[in-house]
């Protein structure tokens, strides 16, 4: 979804009374660890909206040499033929704050590696409009850098 679509598909479940949840990131190699964080972050509400970073945005984080692995085309695919996730929408910019803005989710979620909701981006917007950020445990060794490294050079 464009971001005016995901903020009009968001207003009307709002509306209907639904819960929208809303999380971020670049989600280059699908591992165990985004499946269960993604369920987790769904089971929240009624609806997952998923902001992904555009490639560039990825490679402007500084992930590593060669990221994303997978264009951002293939990633948002990949996302949105899981039954979590309710919608994917990508932002370009260094942070997802104008498209939580845009969308105004009840409740966004970030991993647990965030040690306060204040670190969160986003996080005063959501409270601002009487949303909440929750923190969700993360699978142990479950990371793309960990998966990357493990590869061997060349394959």
């Amino acid at each position: 979804m464009s971001r005016q679509q995901a903020a009009e598909w968001a207003a009307r479940l709002g509306k209907a009374g639904k819960t929208v949840v809303f999380t971020n990131g670049c989600f280059d190699i699908l591992h165990a660890g985004h499946i269960r964080y993604l369920q987790c972050s769904r089971s929240l509400g009624d609806a997952l909206v998923v902001g992904l970073n555009t490639d560039d945005s990825v490679r402007r984080l500084g992930k590593g040499p060669g990221r994303p692995l997978q264009n951002q085309a293939d990633r948002a695919a990949i996302l949105s033929a899981l039954a979590c996730v309710d919608a994917v929408t990508l932002f370009d910019e260094d942070t997802p704050y104008e498209i939580i803005r845009a969308v105004r989710p009840r409740i966004i979620t970030k991993g647990r590696d965030y040690k306060n909701k204040t670190d969160v981006v986003g996080w005063d917007l959501v409270e601002s409009w009487g949303g909440r950020v929750e923190l969700i445990d993360l699978l142990e060794g479950r990371s793309t850098t960990g998966l990357i490294k493990l590869m061997p050079a060349g394959k």
